[in-house]
This record gives structure tokens, C-alpha cells and sequence, in this order.
């Protein structure tokens, strides 16, 4: 039995019954019913066309369900309308569950957990394992999920800078649980860069790939959090770096700049670097600049403080650093870092102490206690 074949297939039928008048929920259950029927019938008898089978008995399913439902009955028009068993016709159905998945009226934590449960095609368990929740917590929230997008027209979604948003926020899940994350993120990613042809796909796929061509590198064999400076880069993947420049490079010379592209841009030049002080912070800077001309987002304008920090030296960094709200996230972290750069040891310490209170990432707070104890140790000394 090919599971990867069956995983591939799962979103175009669901994608299909949901355009055949399925509501979300009662679809997604039907099309679960045909991939056990699948299971049991394709070893003795491999059909011909495999989407066209799934989307035949996942349709009587469906109708099985309805007739048998008195709350249904409203939908008796549709129980003849069967499809006929053959070939099924080539849609972009994949793409257009995505759109449902990113729908507006959905929260960001519910419209990731529905894109990995429909368009994944990971079980409930998998997806609450990789959040560290308990199972029945995921099944509520996929739940009410499905609830919310049944009564929402299929021609309605929400659009793209939605969705990218949502397997951006998959991405940034991180590792953990028996499901990957990130690498789930990139699987979906490259999904719908084969389905549309937009630039800032392309630049989240560029993004991700060379973020992710780092991940050997980002800890130490302790687990502890290893800074982008102190990587051994000869353990950075090349072949992901190489794969993420190209597609960043296309996507650019289409000259329609978004975000994602911009992000991207900074990480290849990070990547580009054979060595953290052959990191071109003066262009780094410069990208910083584009970014926060598209978005004006206090995270990008406190990145940008770190990238002065270097380009221009430390009290430019916190001369940029000054004209933030010092309520941003990592702000405190950033402030100890550059202050520590400006030679000044028992502020930077004190600081890092501050940042590792505020932390909510274990590993963040890991790492920041270590920068601060390290400090006070050589303070002490002197």
C-alpha cells in the first residue's frame, strides 16, 4: 500500500465533496471512511484511476451518511447525483482547500491546526503531539474548526497572504512531537508553490528552505541553543542554501517585492557568509529597511537594530534600539546583546537575567540564563 500515494490524494477528494454540496465536517469523515476501505481493497485489486476510487466510495459514504442522518434530510437532492465510477477530471482542488483551511474567520492557531488535519492529511493525535496538547484539547479545536468553514461558501476562501501566513505559523512550530514541523511546512509549501504561480510563495518557500538549511547547526549536542555566530557552518546544508537562492533570485525578477521575499533575502545573505564576520550587514541593513517599509512591524524595526548593531557598531545599534517600545518581544535580549558588544559586562548581564524572566521558550530561557551566569562569572574574576 503507497501511504505517501493516498496522503497525496487525501485534499483534492475532500476538495471535491465539499464542492458536490459536502459540509466540511461530514465530508472529511467520508473521505477517512475510503482511505480504510482503500487499505483493505488495493492490496488484492489496484484500481486504474486512484483519485477517481476514493472520490466514488468516499461520495457513498457520504450519502450513506446523509440518508441514514434525519438532520440532513435537507440534503436529499444531492443522494442522486452519485458519481459515476472513472476517470476523475484534473482540478487545482488541493489549492482551493488551502484557501478554505486560511479562511478569515478562523484563528490562527485553529487555521494551522486545520490545514495539517485536511490538507496535511495528519491525524488528530499527530498534530496534538506536535503541540504538546493533550489529544481531545486538538480534536475541540479541530472541532470547532470544522464547525466554522461548514457553513462558509467554498467559493469564499480566504486569500493568499492568509495562507501563507498559516504555513508560516506551521513553520515556525519548530520540531517536536513525532511530526516534524517545519519539514511539514516545507512539504505543504512546496505543495502550493506547484499550484500557483505567485512570488511571495515562492519567497516563503526560498525562506524556509534556508532557515531550514541551518537546522543541524542551531544546538548543541546538550540541546542547548546555539547563535547563528557561533554555528559550525560546514554542517548548514548546501544543497537546501543552493535550492532556496534559486528560487529567491526567480521570484525577485518578477520585481513584485512582498515580505517574505525580503525575509528571504536576509537569510541568503546570512547563508552567502563562509564566516560570521564575512556577513554583509551593510546590505543586511538594507533588505531590514525594504522589510519594514512593507510592514512597519516592531519586530522588523528591532532585527534592524541588531543588524546597525553590527554594520555600524554597537551604540548605533542601541541608538535604533532607543526608539523602540520597550515592550517588544526580545527587546531585553537584544538591548543585553548590543550592550555587551559596547564592552559594557554588568548592564549586559543584568539584562540577559531580565530577558531569561521574560522568555517563554524553554530553550530560550535556557539560553539567555547560560549568557547571563557566563557574565556574572567573568565579572566576578575581574
Amino acid at each position: 500500500m503507497d501511504e505517501a500515494l493516498l496522503r497525496s490524494l487525501t485534499p483534492g477528494v475532500l476538495a471535491v465533496l465539499v464542492r458536490r454540496g459536502a459540509d466540511f465536517a461530514a465530508a472529511e469523515d467520508a473521505v477517512q471512511e475510503a482511505l480504510v476501505e482503500a487499505f483493505r481493497a488495493w492490496p488484492a485489486d489496484p484500481p486504474r484511476d486512484p483519485k477517481g476510487w476514493l472520490v466514488t466510495v468516499a461520495w457513498r459514504k457520504f450519502l450513506d451518511a446523509t440518508r441514514a442522518d434525519a438532520a440532513r434530510r435537507n440534503r436529499e437532492d444531492v443522494v442522486d447525483t452519485e458519481v459515476a465510477p472513472g476517470p476523475t477530471a484534473a482540478v487545482d482542488d488541493t489549492l482551493r482547500l488551502y484557501f478554505l483551511c486560511a479562511h478569515p474567520s478562523l484563528t490562527p492557531s485553529s487555521a494551522v491546526a486545520l490545514t495539517l488535519r485536511a490538507v496535511g492529511g495528519l491525524t488528530t493525535r499527530q498534530i496534538a503531539q506536535a503541540y504538546l496538547v493533550p489529544e481531545a484539547t486538538m480534536a475541540q479545536r479541530i472541532s470547532r474548526a470544522k464547525r466554522t468553514v461548514s457553513g462558509v461558501r467554498f467559493d469564499q476562501p480566504g486569500d493568499v497572504a492568509t495562507v501563507l501566513r498559516v504555513l508560516y505559523l506551521v513553520f515556525n512550530e519548530g520540531y517536536s512531537g513525532d511530526v516534524d514541523l517545519a519539514a511539514e511546512a516545507i512539504r505543504l509549501t512546496r505543495q502550493l508553490a506547484a499550484a500557483i504561480d505567485h512570488p511571495e510563495v515562492a519567497g516563503l518557500l526560498a525562506l524556509m528552505l534556508l532557515h531550514h538549511a541551518r537546522r543541524a547547526s542551531r544546538t548543541a549536542a546538550d540541546g542547548s541553543l546555539v547563535p547563528l555566530a557561533d554555528q559550525d557552518r560546514s554542517r548548514w546544508d548546501t544543497a537546501l542554501i543552493a535550492e532556496g537562492v534559486a528560487i529567491l533570485q526567480a521570484a525577485l525578477a518578477r520585481d513584485q517585492l512582498g515580505e517574505f521575499q525580503a525575509q528571504a533575502a536576509i537569510a541568503a545573505l546570512h547563508a552567502d557568509a563562509q564566516a560570521a564576520a564575512e556577513t554583509d550587514w551593510v546590505q543586511i541593513v538594507e533588505w531590514y529597511d525594504e522589510l519594514l517599509r512593507l510592514t512597519g512591524s516592531p519586530v522588523v524595526r528591532l532585527n534592524r537594530a541588531v543588524a546597525v548593531g553590527e554594520a555600524d557598531g554597537p551604540r548605533a545599534g542601541l541608538a535604533a534600539l532607543a526608539k523602540l517600545d520597550d515592550t517588544v518581544p526580545r527587546y531585553t535580549a537584544v538591548s543585553a546583546y548590543l550592550h555587551e558588544r559596547d564592552g559594557d559586562l554588568e548592564t549586559a548581564a543584568r539584562l540577559y537575567a531580565e530577558a531569561a524572566a521574560k522568555a517563554s521558550n524553554l530553550a530560550e530561557v535556557d539560553h539567555l540564563t547560560r549568557q547571563a551566569a557566563r557574565l556574572n562569572t567573568r565579572n566576578s574574576r575581574d
